[in-house]
């Protein structure tokens, strides 16, 4: 068995993190999806400005949605993006429909600079949902605090949400909570709470090593980010164990799946596979750049499963609590990290995606 069949027979869904014309158009992601057991994609502002500005494999979309009257550059990154977006939800569309809405999504993000003002995150989730026309589609909204509050929001509105720049226990916790309320106010209300309405919690696993190893000793890098997994994995299983989840499920309620994200490797003395080996486990996703990807399918290895039973997971607390705790002898404060680490990501986001905003207005001006 291949190495990507491994993880997908460990129960974990492997999703790709990318998104580019050339990819569907050659067939590539087609080849993804029938040969590495890829059952999902990602997108976020990097992704697309990689794919939109730097080449001209859109300018045909772009002139088609100008002639239809879109001038908005915000409109146009949508209107190309959903082109790609519908493709890939295409080739998805069966393992959706197998999985009885459990897998096959593709994801696409609000703008960041968005993260910080609800109702706005509200409304445009509202519309991308709506221009999208496809099931199989989550829009992905920052964990930060009034991203959450979106976040209950938007789900409470039907709509499935990829909650993204998840870095601590504590944060991945807060967003299921916005999950749960939301569909407890569904349920009461008379909605439905089935699969329709699904979410993912995309943790952050490789950044924080890339934050916290030059403060730390040789023998301690590399472990952080896996301690900080480990914790969210155990508060996952306990939550899906619990009495608050059980009346959610008899209802018909989905699990809002933990997802990896930033599982590339940033430090060149660690294997290229090293985070993606690391955080296999049942009932999750990962999603792994495509660089990240055929490396795993080439020489990656499956390591130590994420134990599935809950009371195995007080030994992985202690175990991830121990790495935790040699991180904060050396002086890492992980709550100030883990705040520090999703306001860097949303402005990196940000700034990603205001220069593709630039680029598309200074592409379509001169067209």
């Amino acid at each position: 068995m291949s190495a990507a069949g491994r993880l997908h027979a460990a129960g974990q869904a492997i999703w790709l993190d990318s998104l580019s014309r050339t990819m569907i158009a050659s067939g590539t992601l087609t080849r993804y999806v029938n040969e590495l057991t890829v059952t999902g994609l990602t997108s976020n502002p990097t992704i697309l400005g990689h794919a939109m500005a730097a080449s001209r494999d859109y300018d045909e979309s772009l002139r088609r949605l100008v002639a239809a009257g879109i001038r908005d550059p915000q409109d146009l990154v949508y209107g190309a993006a959903f082109e790609d977006l519908r493709a890939a939800a295409s080739l998805f569309r069966t393992v959706w429909e197998e999985s009885s809405g459990a897998d096959g999504y593709v994801s696409i993000e609000v703008p960041p600079d968005l993260a910080h003002d609800a109702p706005a995150t509200v409304a445009l989730a509202a519309r991308l949902h709506e221009d999208a026309g496809f099931p199989n589609l989550l829009v992905k909204i920052p964990g930060t605090p009034q991203g959450l509050v979106a976040v209950e929001e938007t789900v409470t509105a039907g709509i499935g949400v990829n909650v993204t720049l998840l870095f601590s226990d504590a944060q991945y916790f807060e967003s299921a909570e916005e999950y749960l309320r939301a569909l407890e106010r569904r349920r009461d209300a008379g909605e439905d709470v089935d699969v329709s309405v699904s979410s993912v919690a995309s943790v952050f696993v490789s950044r924080w090593d890339k934050a916290a190893d030059p403060m730390l000793p040789a023998h301690l890098h590399g472990t952080l980010g896996l301690a900080m997994a480990k914790m969210a994995y155990a508060s996952y299983r306990r939550l899906l164990s619990g009495e608050r989840w059980a009346a959610l499920a008899a209802a018909g309620a989905a699990p809002q799946r933990l997802l990896w994200a930033s599982t590339s490797v940033k430090d060149p003395s660690l294997p290229d596979s090293y985070y993606v080996a690391n955080v296999v486990a049942p009932d999750t996703v990962d999603t792994v750049p495509e660089k990240t990807l055929l490396a795993f399918a080439d020489h990656g290895s499956v390591g130590a499963l994420l134990d599935a039973d809950v009371d195995a997971d007080v030994d992985a607390d202690v175990d991830a609590a121990a790495q935790i705790a040699a991180a904060v002898a050396e002086g890492v404060d992980p709550d100030a990290l883990a705040g520090s680490l999703q306001r860097q990501g949303a402005r990196a986001f940000s700034a990603d995606w205001a220069g593709l905003v630039d680029a598309i207005g200074v592409k379509v001006a001169g067209m």
